[in-house]
């Protein structure tokens, strides 16, 4: 179901978050045309289309929490999250 989403006719679909251009579809709305769900290829943030821009626009999406490659490469990795501990 990792689909490529078409060019859009008016701006080129590029990551909110990172601007990669290597977008894939994950889902489609079971009615035709209302929202897809979209994943950045390289920082794999998701967002639905019905969305506000700040979610699914670069331009509007908050600077702070805007990423580069050079963000993405460097950052550190996130610990695993520990098993459960039994219920005493």
């Amino acid at each position: 179901m990792s689909e490529k989403t078409p060019g859009n006719t008016s701006e080129k679909t590029v990551c909110p978050r990172c601007a990669h251009p290597a977008i894939a579809r994950l889902f489609t709305s079971p009615v035709p045309g209302v929202w897809d769900v979209l994943q950045c290829e390289q920082c794999l943030y998701c967002w639905r289309t019905s969305e506000p821009a700040r979610r699914t626009s670069r331009a509007a999406y908050p600077d702070g929490f805007k990423l580069t490659a050079e963000d993405i490469r460097d950052a550190p990795e996130v610990p695993a999250v520990p098993p459960l501990r039994d219920a005493r």
